[in-house]
Protein backbone atom coordinates (compact mmCIF):
# COMPACT_ATOMS: atom_id res chain seq x y z
CA UNK A 1 0.00 0.00 0.00
CA UNK A 2 1.36 3.27 -0.99
CA UNK A 3 1.74 6.37 1.33
CA UNK A 4 -1.39 7.93 -0.04
CA UNK A 5 -3.49 4.89 0.41
CA UNK A 6 -2.67 5.05 3.69
CA UNK A 7 -5.73 4.91 5.89
CA UNK A 8 -7.89 4.23 3.07
CA UNK A 9 -10.36 1.11 2.81
CA UNK A 10 -11.72 -0.17 -0.51
CA UNK A 11 -15.18 -2.21 -0.41
CA UNK A 12 -16.99 -3.77 -2.70
CA UNK A 13 -21.05 -3.31 -2.38
CA UNK A 14 -23.36 -5.62 -4.63
CA UNK A 15 -26.88 -3.96 -4.54
CA UNK A 16 -29.74 -5.77 -5.17
CA UNK A 17 -33.57 -5.25 -5.62
CA UNK A 18 -35.33 -2.72 -8.19
CA UNK A 19 -31.71 -0.84 -8.95
CA UNK A 20 -31.39 -0.49 -12.62
CA UNK A 21 -33.71 1.65 -14.84
CA UNK A 22 -34.15 4.21 -11.94
CA UNK A 23 -31.02 6.59 -12.12
CA UNK A 24 -29.13 4.77 -9.14
CA UNK A 25 -25.48 4.93 -10.84
CA UNK A 26 -25.83 8.57 -10.94
CA UNK A 27 -27.40 8.83 -7.34
CA UNK A 28 -24.09 6.38 -5.88
CA UNK A 29 -21.82 8.66 -8.02
CA UNK A 30 -22.83 11.77 -7.01
CA UNK A 31 -23.34 10.29 -3.41
CA UNK A 32 -19.66 9.03 -3.63
CA UNK A 33 -18.04 12.33 -5.09
CA UNK A 34 -19.75 14.17 -2.19
CA UNK A 35 -17.97 12.14 0.43
CA UNK A 36 -14.78 12.13 -1.55
CA UNK A 37 -14.14 8.64 -2.76
CA UNK A 38 -13.00 7.35 -5.83
CA UNK A 39 -14.24 4.23 -7.71
CA UNK A 40 -17.05 3.39 -9.68
CA UNK A 41 -20.44 1.78 -10.52
CA UNK A 42 -22.37 -0.27 -12.77
CA UNK A 43 -24.65 -2.52 -13.66
CA UNK A 44 -24.53 -6.19 -14.02
CA UNK A 45 -25.98 -8.17 -16.36
CA UNK A 46 -28.28 -10.31 -13.24
CA UNK A 47 -29.46 -7.06 -12.23
CA UNK A 48 -27.76 -5.97 -9.70
CA UNK A 49 -25.25 -3.16 -9.73
CA UNK A 50 -22.17 -2.96 -8.12
CA UNK A 51 -20.49 -0.51 -6.35
CA UNK A 52 -16.35 -0.50 -5.58
CA UNK A 53 -15.19 2.55 -3.23
CA UNK A 54 -12.29 3.99 -1.60
CA UNK A 55 -12.26 5.93 1.39
CA UNK A 56 -12.40 6.29 5.10
CA UNK A 57 -13.90 4.10 6.98
CA UNK A 58 -16.51 7.16 7.47
CA UNK A 59 -17.25 7.91 3.96
CA UNK A 60 -17.58 4.33 3.25
CA UNK A 61 -20.43 3.97 6.28
CA UNK A 62 -21.92 7.17 4.82
CA UNK A 63 -21.90 5.58 1.30
CA UNK A 64 -23.24 2.68 2.55
CA UNK A 65 -25.95 4.28 4.13
CA UNK A 66 -26.45 6.14 0.70
CA UNK A 67 -26.95 3.20 -0.85
CA UNK A 68 -29.41 1.60 1.19
CA UNK A 69 -31.57 4.71 0.62
CA UNK A 70 -31.45 4.77 -3.21
CA UNK A 71 -33.08 7.69 -5.08
CA UNK A 72 -36.46 8.21 -6.04
CA UNK A 73 -37.60 4.82 -7.67
CA UNK A 74 -35.66 2.35 -6.39
CA UNK A 75 -36.08 -0.26 -3.49
CA UNK A 76 -33.08 -1.91 -2.35
CA UNK A 77 -33.73 -5.30 -0.88
CA UNK A 78 -29.98 -6.69 -0.13
CA UNK A 79 -26.12 -4.90 0.02
CA UNK A 80 -23.65 -7.39 0.08
CA UNK A 81 -20.48 -5.63 1.43
CA UNK A 82 -16.66 -7.01 0.95
CA UNK A 83 -13.22 -5.95 1.18
CA UNK A 84 -11.36 -5.21 -2.15
CA UNK A 85 -7.85 -4.66 -2.79
CA UNK A 86 -6.28 -0.82 -2.96
CA UNK A 87 -4.86 -1.96 -6.89
CA UNK A 88 -8.19 -2.17 -8.26
CA UNK A 89 -9.03 1.65 -8.12
CA UNK A 90 -7.17 3.14 -11.03
CA UNK A 91 -8.49 6.39 -10.89
CA UNK A 92 -8.57 9.54 -8.79
CA UNK A 93 -12.47 10.05 -9.35
CA UNK A 94 -15.15 7.98 -8.18
CA UNK A 95 -17.00 7.38 -12.53
CA UNK A 96 -19.49 5.58 -14.03
CA UNK A 97 -18.47 2.31 -15.84
CA UNK A 98 -20.70 1.56 -19.13
CA UNK A 99 -21.18 -1.71 -21.01
CA UNK A 100 -18.96 -1.68 -23.95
Amino acid sequence: MSDENAGAHVRRYFVSGTVQGVGYRYFAQRAAQRLGLVGFVRNLGDGRVEVLASGSAKSLGSLRAELERGPRGSNVAEIVEQEAAFEIIASGEFRIEYDR
